[in-house]
């Protein structure tokens, strides 16, 4: 790439606005593409590490071949695209609130997700996950209350960062068994964080599903030189 810095795409939402630029990093010797929402970065092809193993970590508790997933949030498309490399996969429903998002993927601006848009799996809903789940109608508008083998699901920093105030139900037992409710039984739900393990999110989710676990996905940091660690809880109906 000649230029070092590109403004790929940028929009105002109702969050705020939102923008897809792609630098070159001389020390890396990469193109990184990176998410701003307003003046926060949301994400960088820097540190994919977590998003990947968000699916590889959600889909590994699973029997079965021929799963039907949603993904809510689709980013730069790490988790979306890891999803779609397990054969298992038969459907792959991404639930993502800013049509912009979505262009990307459409438009090919992001060579590592490549396939994932033309892929035959693939359905695009633009919807806010948060308020999808609350309403009951659940993540695939074309079949209300469709159940899933999995959600794999990155939106927030956290269950206590959030981009927006109207999230935070969806963190509660009361938000959780909504989510339940979307599931097969044995169905798994998968949540990347950026903080580590957080003990009152363990505690919701203990009252609503049987089984849960925290990992924590440590990775290099080429900003640091040394390592960070992101967290993915698995929580199995």
């Amino acid at each position: 790439m000649g230029a070092r810095f590109e403004e790929l795409a940028w929009r105002e939402t109702p969050i705020g606005a939102i923008s897809l630029r792609r630098r070159r990093d001389p020390a890396a010797g990469v193109d990184v593409y990176e998410v701003k929402l307003d003046d926060e970065f949301l994400m960088s092809s820097l540190f994919p590490v977590a998003e990947i193993e968000l699916a590889r970590l959600g889909l590994a508790p699973l029997a079965g071949d021929a799963l039907d997933v949603v993904v809510g949030g689709l980013g730069l498309g790490y988790t979306a695209r890891t999803a779609l490399e397990d054969p298992r996969v038969r459907s792959l429903v991404v639930v993502e609130a800013i049509e912009d998002v979505i262009d990307w993927h459409r438009r090919q601006l992001l060579p590592f997700a490549a396939g994932l848009a033309p892929d035959p799996r693939t359905r695009f809903v633009r919807a806010d996950f948060f308020a999808a789940v609350a309403g009951g109608a659940g993540l695939d508008p074309d079949q209300p209350g469709r159940r899933f083998h999995a959600v794999l699901l990155d939106v927030d920093h956290s269950p206590r960062h959030l981009l927006h105030p109207s999230h935070a139900p969806f963190y509660t037992p009361d938000g959780l068994r909504r989510l339940a409710d979307l599931l097969h039984p044995e169905g798994v739900f998968a949540l990347w964080s950026d903080d580590p393990p957080d003990a009152g999110f363990g505690a919701a989710l203990a009252e609503v599903f049987p089984a849960w676990q925290a990992h924590v996905v440590p990775f290099a940091n080429p900003l640091t030189g040394g390592q960070s660690a992101n967290t993915v809880y698995v929580a199995r109906r």
